[in-house]
């Protein structure tokens, strides 16, 4: 970790809650809000964030798998994000959504005027500043955390950690 924690505490809490208030806690509602607010589905919601979590390589989102009314998306799911220009797991929504969150993370200048037509072709307006915005949050917050050596520590709310997880299933 980059960043020293006071024994015993918990470092999201400590890092975004204590060290920055004024931020960290503004940035917080933020990194929820897209969870709590979503209109976006389920597929397209995580296709664009495991993608942005592949990217940022942040131990902590490539473990967690947003859950809706009880559905998760299936085993797997992660690694047809990978291969998402290939794989028959997607539809054309959801396939869209892991190639936006690509580009935007890696070559948001390269978004020309054959990939809105694509967009706007399958996405609302709503949808795009929604999955825009989303995807901001993911990028900005996954490498923050990542940066700082947080993820390895954040708590899912199971209460393990991810690398305890990959640990145990070494």
């Amino acid at each position: 970790m980059n960043i020293d924690i006071p024994e015993g505490r918990d470092a999201i809490e400590y890092v975004w809650g204590e060290m920055v208030p004024g931020i960290g806690i503004a940035a917080s509602k933020f990194s929820m809000a897209v969870y709590a607010h979503t209109t976006l589905g389920l597929r397209e919601f995580e296709a664009a964030r495991l993608r942005i979590a592949q990217i940022n390589g942040c131990v902590f989102c490539l473990d967690w798998r947003t859950e809706r009314d009880g559905q998760k998306v299936e085993e797997g799911f992660a690694d047809a994000v990978t291969e998402w220009r290939t794989t028959d797991a997607f539809d054309d929504r959801t396939r869209l959504a892991a190639e936006y969150a690509e580009r935007y993370a890696l070559d948001h200048h390269g978004l020309d005027d054959e990939f809105w037509t694509r967009m706007t072709a399958h996405y609302s307006q709503l949808e795009i500043v929604e999955l825009s915005m989303s995807i901001g949050s993911w990028l900005a917050f996954g490498r923050l955390n990542h940066v700082l050596g947080l993820d390895t520590v954040c708590r899912l709310p199971s209460g393990s950690s991810p690398s305890a997880r990959r640990a145990d299933a070494l």
